[in-house]
């Protein structure tokens, strides 16, 4: 069983592709938190558990992440898109 990381980052419409996002500008939010990236995943259909206190290599403060279980049936841009697609709809 392969679990997928996904930190604030990748979906942080703050920051630049270069920076660490990893979806386009469109699907980004500002400054996600890990809460509301783990209600999305769980959105989308699988479960996910926040680790809080974790810190991307990119950034200096800690964001948390969060690990997504059992996601091996979906390629890691795909979660990420539809995460995004959620996290945009829970912000509305």
């Amino acid at each position: 069983m392969v679990d997928n990381i996904i930190w604030p980052a990748y979906l942080d419409a703050d920051l630049t592709r270069s920076e660490g996002r990893r979806v386009a500008n469109e699907l980004a939010v500002s400054e996600p938190t890990v809460d509301e990236i783990a209600r999305a995943v769980q959105q989308v259909g699988y479960d996910a558990v926040i680790e809080r206190g974790k810190t991307y290599s990119r950034e200096y403060e800690p964001r948390g992440r969060v690990r997504v279980k059992d996601s091996d049936d979906a390629s890691k841009s795909d979660l990420l898109g539809a995460t995004a697609a959620y996290l945009g709809a829970l912000r509305g």
